[in-house]
Order: structure tokens, then sequence, then C-alpha cells
């Protein structure tokens, strides 16, 4: 894809505390696109689920996983009044929360439902996934302070960050652009969302690729 006029789909991803909800509402506002946000506050497993990962896995993902294929059916329909799709989530990374947290007969049922749900959604023309230091997402997610994440441990964040980088690091389905996003607040610093909007509508971009900003502060 090397014309920005093929990206009417993005959808943003990364790790919980990086930033992908308020990038995708930031988009959102610069393109008046549709907005898709993943509803976490409606699972009534997720609080349990943070403090007891093993008792609450196996409901904590089913319903994730049915929620999100009901929201991304729709996209199927499409959108008459609207050019652009914004979501701050994809529908695959179910996956990377399946296996970090089921095992053996309840990954093998999710594994049968799991294939029979995506095969026919609408892919993103364009994925970003935001890139984080374990150190800056533990600051955002205290920084927000979010009831439902009190019992989130750092030792969580770190596995989830592995296996969201082990997952993007294979990831061919769709364009991928990967952005460092540990030194850079686009929600705060207009100049840094600005670049980042730059980089997503890039007309000579490749199909996957790396994206440095400049760091212009630390924590």
């Amino acid at each position: 894809m090397n014309n920005n006029s093929e990206v009417k789909y993005i959808a943003i991803e990364g790790v919980i505390g990086v930033g992908k909800t308020a990038l995708a509402k930031k988009i959102k506002e610069r393109l008046n696109a549709e907005l898709i946000l993943e509803q976490f506050e409606t699972n009534p497993f997720l609080e349990n689920f943070y403090s007891n990962r093993k008792r609450y896995a196996f409901q904590t993902q089913m319903f994730f996983l049915i929620n999100r294929f009901k929201q991304q059916e729709e996209l199927n329909q499409g959108n008459l009044f609207t050019e652009y799709v914004v979501s701050d989530y994809i529908f695959e990374k179910d996956r990377i929360f399946a296996y970090l947290n089921l095992s053996g007969e309840e990954l093998k049922l999710y594994e049968s439902i799991f294939p029979l749900l995506e095969r026919n959604l609408r892919k993103p023309d364009l994925i970003v996934y935001l890139q984080s230091s374990v150190d800056r997402l533990m600051y955002n997610i205290k920084k927000r302070g979010r009831k439902m994440e009190r019992n989130l441990t750092r030792s969580y964040i770190e596995e989830l960050n592995e296996a969201y980088n082990n997952f993007f690091f294979k990831f061919n389905n769709s364009p991928l652009l990967i952005v460092n996003a540990s030194d850079i607040d686009f929600v705060q610093k207009e100049e840094d969302f600005n670049e980042l909007f730059k980089q997503i509508f890039r007309e000579d971009r490749g199909f996957t690729e790396y994206f440095k900003p400049e760091t212009r502060r630390m924590l």
C-alpha cells in the first residue's frame, strides 16, 4: 500500500496503558471518523480477573471474544456518513490474551471458536502498534487510576508486553506501523500527535515500518 487514500480503516494497538483509546479519539476528531472503542468496562469478570487470573481467565476471555466479534461484525455493514473508521483494538489481539491466560481444554475450546468468528471480519487498512517500556506503561496505568486496574501487577504487564512484541514481530495480516511511544506524549503535545499523524498517512510507507520519534522528554 503506497497511497494514503487507501487508509480508511485504522486500528490502534498496544499493551494496557499505552494510550490506544486516547490516540484513536484524537485521530477520530481529525478525520471526523467513525470510532470503535473496546468495551472493557462492560466485562463483568475483568476486575476479578486482575485479582485471580487463573480462576476468571476463561469467563473474561469468552466475554471479550463475543463482544469484540459483535462490534467488528457491524463494520461489514458500512457507514454511509463517514469515510474513515478508527478503532482502539484489532480482533486478532484476542488471541494474545488467550495464549497468555488459557491452557488445556479451555484453550482448545477457544481455538475451535475463534477461526469461525474471524474469517469474515473486515481487516484494517493500517494497524498502528504503540510499543512502550514497562516503566512508562506502569506510570500511565497508575496516573489514570482506574478502579478495575488497581490489582494489575508489574509482572503481568511485563508478560503482556513481551506477548505483544512477539505477536507483532511475526504479524503480516495487515500493513503495520510500529511506533516507539515510550518517550512521546501524543495526548498533551500537539507536535507529537502531528508527527505521528503524518507517519500514518505517509505515501511512501512500506507494508511494515518502525517509527522512532525524536526523543523530547523522559519520565
